[in-house]
């Protein structure tokens, strides 16, 4: 990239800084560029330490990998090879991926619908019992507001 550095292999990353051409000072401080020059990261899944190494690692070797490297065990690199995985379907199998997260989203949906119909039904007959506001919250977790609106249609002005 930078031909002061063109034989330097240890010298792959470069944090740059907008400047004032006259003055030479920096235009603003809180803007940063990083550039790789990628071709020079050359290191073994063996030797990667840091989590910036295991990155640059993923990004020079991703389509060459076919499974996650044992170094690489962590959650977020594991969410980057699935994605990774599908990026690579055919067409009929992004259809099906995609049906399958229809089908996975709508049931969560209904689940979470049913499990906040219940919690109203239990601060119902909580309120009934003329319970304070407080505990309802407690037991059930809907907020306060949720419970003063309840109160208001159904009808319990206690």
């Amino acid at each position: 990239m930078f031909d002061d550095d063109k034989n330097d292999p240890t010298k792959f990353r470069y944090n740059i800084k907008l400047t004032d051409k006259e003055t030479k000072e920096v235009f603003y401080d809180k803007l940063t560029s990083i550039y790789l020059e990628m071709p020079k990261f050359n290191k073994a899944v063996e030797e990667l330490e840091i989590r910036f190494d295991k990155w640059l690692y993923v990004i020079r070797n991703l389509n060459r990998l076919d499974k996650v490297p044992d170094k690489l065990q962590e959650r977020v690199f594991e969410k980057l090879f699935e994605i990774a995985e599908i990026a690579r379907f055919t067409p009929d199998q992004v259809r099906s991926y995609e049906d399958s997260l229809k089908y996975y989203r709508d049931l969560k949906n209904a689940l979470n619908t049913a499990k906040e119909e219940g919690k109203i039904e239990v601060a119902a007959e909580i309120l009934k019992e003329n319970e304070p506001i407080e505990k309802i919250i407690r037991f059930t977790g809907l907020s306060r507001e949720q419970i003063e609106k309840l109160k208001k249609t159904r009808g319990n002005h206690s």
